[in-house]
């Protein structure tokens, strides 16, 4: 029952064309039975009510307007039946699944128009015939109702098909933005998720090396561990609420606190604390959110690169600006880069991920080895802003 309330519309259409081909016909001297006439009305427009509509059901509601015309019954809502089920059955579908079938049903039911004995064609007098008097259409009205009807049908039809085509590019941008914010997320767990696991990993590490000559500098590792698996998994648990509920389709669950410039100090300094000598220049006066942004996320992840395969054991970092009003994020080490992108290797998600974000912005990004080292270089227009879409994975 709350299915039929919340479409009371199809149901109306229904009871209007039944009831009033009923009394349509009940003041008619017709030549059948008005309760015949009533069903094959209520045939013609029943294909409204499914829920699924198919194009075979134009040909059926042709059929019978068409047969209720040449059975010569009454004029009244009959005249609605078809166009109405082309509109449902077009919003349904795509136009190449139903466009044959309305030719069908129009053909139909123009047949019955001008086959109905009522019309003057059939009166015998010297007017009859297709064209009326003088050869003239004005003796024909059943022929005009025919062109009008196929036409009524053809305008529902195209009505009905610019609905779904709007219909259809809303849904559409609707799932973009789902899958931007999703990209989004995964961007974000990337940066910070794989970055805390390297952090991680290299606190471990050196924590076992000097656990049994230096108990405080292995207290420092494991304090720095817990401190960068705590801020990890806060970051994990707020991205998979904000999954969640971008499936559910509830109000997504607050961002994770945007990092920028002003957090890069605390994070150099967490990957110091792990043996890696971390130099950093910054001189920035003043630049976007989003670019901000997107130079902390280059530093995190060519600094995970680092950590992960470089073998370094120093880093620089240098974020400065320009009199271009541009932005430039370098991070260079003196590990092994000159064959990490030898051979069939290629560039990881997160230099594929960076460069997308960063092109995003209306910036560049550079990455490959040196004769000694590997360099990461991003330049970012200060005053950039996303112009919308993913930001790509990073």
């Amino acid at each position: 029952m709350s299915r039929i309330r919340r479409n009371w519309l199809p149901w109306l259409v229904v009871v209007v064309e039944l009831v009033g081909s009923l009394g349509s016909n009940a003041r008619t001297d017709t030549r059948g039975p008005a309760l015949i006439g009533a069903l094959l009305a209520l045939l013609a427009v029943l294909p409204v009510l499914a829920q699924r509509p198919r194009g075979w059901m134009l040909a059926v509601s042709g059929l019978c307007a068409g047969a209720y015309f040449t059975a010569g019954y009454a004029e009244g809502p009959i005249f609605m039946a078809v166009p109405v089920v082309t509109f449902a059955v077009a919003l349904s579908l795509p136009p190449r699944r139903w466009i044959g079938w309305a030719v069908v049903a129009a053909a139909l039911v123009a047949t019955g128009m001008v086959l109905n004995p009522e019309s003057p064609q059939f009166d015998g007098g010297p007017g009859s015939g297709p064209w009326g008097q003088g050869g003239g259409p004005e003796g024909d009205l059943s022929l005009w109702q025919a062109f009008g009807q196929v036409a009524l049908i053809a305008a529902c039809g195209a009505v009905a098909s610019a609905l779904r085509s709007r219909n259809e590019a809303r849904a559409q941008r609707q799932r973009r933005v789902v899958s931007e914010e999703r990209v989004r997320m995964a961007a974000d767990l990337h940066d910070g998720v794989g970055h805390g696991l390297a952090v991680i990993a290299m606190q471990a590490g050196a924590a076992l090396h000097v656990l049994d000559r230096d108990p405080e500098a292995a207290r420092r590792n494991l304090e720095a561990i817990r401190a960068e698996s705590k801020e990890s998994l806060d970051l994990l648990r707020r991205q998979l609420a904000r999954l969640t509920d971008t499936e559910t389709g509830t109000d997504p669950a607050p961002r994770a606190p945007e990092h920028g410039l002003a957090d890069l100090p605390a994070l150099v300094e967490r990957v110091r604390t792990g043996g890696l000598e971390v130099s950093l220049r910054l001189e920035v006066d003043s630049a976007s959110a989003e670019a901000e942004r997107a130079a902390y996320a280059v530093v995190q992840e060519g600094l995970t690169n680092v950590l992960r395969h470089a073998g370094a054991t120093r880093a620089e970092v240098a974020i400065v600006s320009t009199p271009a009003a541009e932005m430039v994020v370098t991070v260079d080490d003196d590990g092994r880069g000159s064959d990490m992108l030898s051979g069939e290797r290629r560039p990881g998600m997160g230099i594929v991920g960076m460069r997308s974000r960063v092109e995003a912005l209306g910036g560049t990004l550079e990455a490959g080895p040196e004769v000694r080292g590997f360099r990461l270089r991003a330049s970012l227009p200060l005053t950039g802003s996303s112009a919308g879409g993913a930001e790509g994975l990073a």
